[in-house]
């Protein structure tokens, strides 16, 4: 599991096709509030979507202080990269159906395990799915 924000920006200039990353920002909602936080269940929901080359992000703080200017109401981000062919990185109409897919993934829960999460503080999250 990638424990930093810039292991992942390491990582995609490591690939042999430029990435274009995909970053959707979203809500936590719980639903019982009285258990402790690892034991918390609740809904996720998206707030913001946006692609960026990695080279627009120089860090996570930025990145944070980027979003909260635009929206200060989300508490993770869903990151997924989308690569690029002959040396091209995909574009940002490349990018729109991924991050429409990533939306649905998150209103219906399907697939999240392929994505990499932080929250506001850059820590690593792993999400446990129940039905």
């Amino acid at each position: 599991m990638i424990k930093m924000f810039k292991e992942l920006l390491t990582m995609t200039q490591e690939q042999s096709n430029p990435q274009r990353l995909l970053l959707l920002f979203a809500k936590a909602e719980a639903s019982n509030t009285k258990k402790s936080k690892k034991h918390q269940r609740g809904t996720i929901s998206p707030v913001m979507c946006v692609d960026k080359l990695p080279e627009e992000i120089s860090t996570f703080a930025t990145l944070v202080k980027e979003a909260d200017a635009i929206n200060k109401d989300w508490d993770f981000i869903f990151i997924a990269s989308l690569s690029g062919e002959e040396g091209q990185a995909p574009s940002t109409e490349d990018a729109e159906p991924f991050l429409n897919k990533m939306v649905n993934d998150i209103e219906t829960g399907n697939g999240m395990g392929r994505y990499v999460i932080f929250d506001k503080d850059e820590n690593p999250i792993e999400l446990a799915i129940n039905d």
